[in-house]
């Protein structure tokens, strides 16, 4: 059974650093498939960022140059680190793992408040 587990999120102020891990279990860890996923009340849930499943790396056009998303094979997380971060990336984050197809819903994680908010 895939479990993912994200930790990392709370309240900062604009311009400010956010670290987000996702703890990875039941799979045998890879970052490829891996990503970060989030949204907002009203809203459909948006890619942030990823590894695809052939290894590349994704953003969202509205986080490129901010934020950036690594893993760490050791500790199986993959994480996203947030900076300059703005009252619109204010949303639940959420871990995801597509195991075969990057087009596949994949596994979820419980997801992690992110507010950015002065």
């Amino acid at each position: 059974q895939v479990h993912l587990v994200e930790f990392g999120g709370g309240l900062v102020q604009p311009g400010g650093s956010l670290r987000l891990s996702c703890a990875a279990s039941g799979i045998i860890f890879r970052a490829n498939g891996m990503g970060w996923y989030r949204q907002v009340p009203g809203k459909q849930r948006e890619l942030v960022a990823r590894f695809t499943i052939s290894g590349s790396t994704n953003y969202a056009e509205s986080v490129k140059g901010r934020f950036a998303i690594s893993s760490d094979n050791a500790k199986s997380t993959v994480n996203l680190q947030m900076n300059s971060l703005k009252p619109e990336d204010t949303a639940v984050y959420y871990c995801n793992f597509k195991q075969y197809s990057d087009n596949a819903n994949g596994y979820w994680g419980q997801g992690t408040q992110v507010t950015v908010s002065s």
